[in-house]
């Protein structure tokens, strides 16, 4: 394996970084120096903030790399005698695919905590990033700059949430970290925080085979949101398969898990009331003396039986 320094084609230092808190920083447009490195001196770093790639779109980036090459350079940073993957993974595996000995580099010095923003941002950038990724990306990114674990977010959000809604009252400690909150979704420019919160955070929740489906973009996060309101094991991966296979709309999903849902006794209770009301709007009984009579007695003691309810 060849041990030559890489080879330069533009002549200009890497910015000097401080610690980065800020995700507005990753997003500078500035001249960096780009290098060409063998493939085999770049490593991929411990964790990864994508963990899926659709077929397809990787199979038209392949062939676009064995026609055009590599036009984009990838972002590595120096560890050790190697360099580390820090932004273009798909890239990186095309190049591996295509069997390129050398690619197109740009060089930054990056702290550990700096590369892990830089590919968080970097990756939350692309628009076919499915929303399992996404919410997951997003939150180890508020994690980060709210100094944090990642399973502690969650919880701020809802809290940051019923104080906006006035649910609960508000916190000095917890409010603090709103503005945090709201200068990382800003700069992401994806959704606001709340949406966040009503959107994202419920797929946490789903079953794991939808979580699955969902992850792998076999179906839309609002198919699997409905699909995993059925209770019954068995319905739900029926269901599941159909939408993926058929496909279903959202629509008819939505009509398949209102049919499989249990009636409670209050809801058919309630059913039937309203349904005889209607029906006996329509009834002739208003032309029948003695019907009439009849109804005002009922109504008399329904009338009694919603007083002693109150």
């Amino acid at each position: 394996m060849s041990t030559r320094s890489p080879r330069r084609t533009t002549q200009k230092p890497p910015a000097d970084r401080s610690k980065l808190k800020n995700v507005a920083l990753f997003k500078e447009s500035e001249q960096a120096a780009t290098d060409k490195l063998p493939i085999d001196k770049i490593v991929l770093p411990p964790t990864q903030p994508r963990r899926y790639f659709d077929s397809k779109a990787m199979q038209s980036l392949v062939e676009s790399v064995k026609r055009d090459g590599i036009l984009q350079p990838l972002l590595v940073r120096r560890v050790k005698d190697q360099y580390e993957l820090v932004a273009g993974e798909r890239r990186y595996k095309a190049a591996q695919e295509v069997g390129l000995t050398e690619v197109p580099v740009t060089i930054r010095e990056l702290s550990d905590s700096q590369a892990v923003q830089y590919a968080l941002v970097e990756n939350l950038q692309r628009e076919d990033l499915n929303p399992i990724e996404e919410t997951s990306g997003i939150l180890q990114l508020l994690a980060m700059n709210l100094e944090c674990v990642v399973d502690e977010v969650p919880a701020l959000l809802y809290r940051l949430n019923n104080e906006a809604k006035g649910i609960v009252n508000r916190s000095v400690s917890v409010n603090s970290n709103l503005e945090t909150v709201e200068k990382v979704f800003a700069e992401l420019g994806r959704m606001n925080w709340q949406s966040f919160v009503r959107t994202r955070l419920p797929l946490l929740k789903l079953p794991d085979d939808i979580l699955e489906a969902l992850r792998t973009g076999r179906i839309e996060y609002t198919k699997a949101k409905e699909i995993a309101k059925l209770e019954s094991v068995e319905d739900r991966a029926e269901l599941l398969e159909a939408a993926i296979e058929i496909p279903l709309s959202l629509s008819q999903i939505k009509e398949i898990v209102k049919k499989k849902q249990p009636k409670t006794e209050t809801s058919t209770l309630q059913s039937r009331l309203e349904t005889t009301y209607l029906k006996a709007k329509k009834s002739k009984i208003w032309e029948n003396q003695e019907k009439q009579e009849k109804l005002e007695s009922l109504l008399a003691e329904l009338e009694a039986l919603m007083n002693d309810s109150k």
